[in-house]
């Protein structure tokens, strides 16, 4: 009994740290299914254009990571945490006022990007800061919990915000989501004022370089896994409206709910059978879905494949992240973090463009047999670490 105690403190513990990622992705769900929609039928612009909008978001969480790694190893992570929040709220009045442009398209779009950037750069010092936050209140140990919990809030809050996102538009409008994201994220600054962080940890903090050379071969293999789901985020919308079909938002349900489901019910499998072993029966599984989305005769078919994409990718980041993180010390845990991070937003800010240009000459449903291709070839650098390791 006490260990199971001791357990609950822990989870309680993680929770209330990663309650303000879960603020932070339902300010990003929100909009995901309705952006790319925006841009091409309200402002006229191309599907390339669309995932560029999408992609200029993670593209900037990529940019920032060395600057978010570096601020939750020296000045704290609530600190990443409050200003992260903060650019959220700066960035909800930017869309609002980008929606409110709507007659003057390019500058709607310019002023669009530009939101997305800050709620981008914002993503990378809350996803860090979180993490890292909870692996000094917890220890080290509870690596690969505190990474999962994380995920949990992130991608349960897109499951959430998605279709709540689509409704909110249906009903009151696109101005609805600036004011949202604005509410949102002031919320989170008022509740994360008066909780205690921890302390900076002190010692030799390797150079981002060194740290980014030691993380690499990890994050590229979590890069090439990640690509499906960027790819399901930014154009699911636009897929379902090439066949003729309607609700795509609870695609993006069905994938946080399986995620979520797979990070709850097998996250102990990290620990009982190692990192990459868990790693690569996940990539399995999420080639299978993207399989069955690229090949989907239905909604029905395609739902199955968005959760079975869900539950595949759901333990692929932590449990290459255990394995990644031990390559660099504590003192440089959250340049490791960020390092590690690099390559999933990297995955996020080339899936919409490179799959805007397969949609643009094939169609949209081969966007997701080039997914698959790139997960089977994550798979296969996986192995080829697991064997160096070995």
């Amino acid at each position: 009994m006490p260990a199971a105690s001791s357990s609950l403190s822990i989870t309680l513990q993680i929770v209330s740290i990663v309650f303000y990622t879960f603020i932070a992705f339902i300010c990003i769900g929100l909009p995901i299914a309705v952006i790319p929609g925006y841009v091409h039928e309200q402002l006229g612009f191309s599907a390339v254009i669309a995932g560029i909008t999408i992609a200029s978001q993670y593209l900037a969480t990529l940019l920032s990571r060395p600057m978010a790694g570096r601020m939750s190893d020296t000045v704290g992570t609530k600190r990443s945490i409050v200003l992260g929040l903060s650019g959220i709220l700066l960035s909800g009045v930017l869309t609002l006022l980008a929606t409110l442009l709507q007659s003057l398209p390019l500058l709607s779009l310019s002023v669009l990007i530009v939101a997305r950037v800050l709620l981008g750069v914002a993503q990378g010092l809350i996803g860090v800061g979180t993490i890292s936050w909870c692996m000094g209140q917890v220890g080290v140990e509870h690596t690969a919990r505190s990474i999962s919990w994380n995920g949990i809030a992130s991608y349960g809050a897109i499951a959430i915000a998605a279709p709540l996102g689509v409704m909110m538009v249906a009903e009151y409008g696109y101005n609805s989501l600036g004011i949202a994201l604005s509410g949102l994220a002031a919320l989170g600054l008022l509740l994360v004022r008066n909780k205690p962080s921890v302390p900076v940890v002190r010692g030799e903090r390797l150079p981002f370089r060194a740290v980014f050379g030691r993380i690499a071969p990890f994050g590229a293999s979590l890069c090439l896994a990640s690509i499906g789901y960027g790819t399901l985020t930014t154009f699911i919308t636009l897929y379902y409206l090439s066949r003729g079909w309607t609700s795509a938002a609870y695609c993006l349900t069905v994938f946080g709910v399986c995620f979520i489901l797979s990070r709850l019910l097998f996250i102990s499998s990290i620990h009982r059978f190692g990192g990459f072993t868990t790693a690569i029966a996940c990539m399995t599984i999420e080639t299978l879905g993207l399989v069955l989305l690229w090949l989907a005769p239905s909604t029905g078919v395609a739902l199955i494949g968005a959760g079975l994409t869900g539950f595949g990718l759901s333990l692929v980041y932590p449990a290459l992240g255990v394995e990644a993180i031990k390559q660099v010390p504590n003192s440089s845990r959250g340049a490791g973090l960020s390092a590690y991070a690099v390559f999933f937003d990297l995955a996020l800010a080339i899936a919409g463009p490179l799959m805007g240009a397969v949609a643009l000459n094939l169609g949209y449903s081969w966007i997701f047999f080039c997914a698959a291709w790139l997960s089977i070839s994550g798979l296969g650098l996986t192995l080829l670490l697991k064997r160096r390791a070995y």
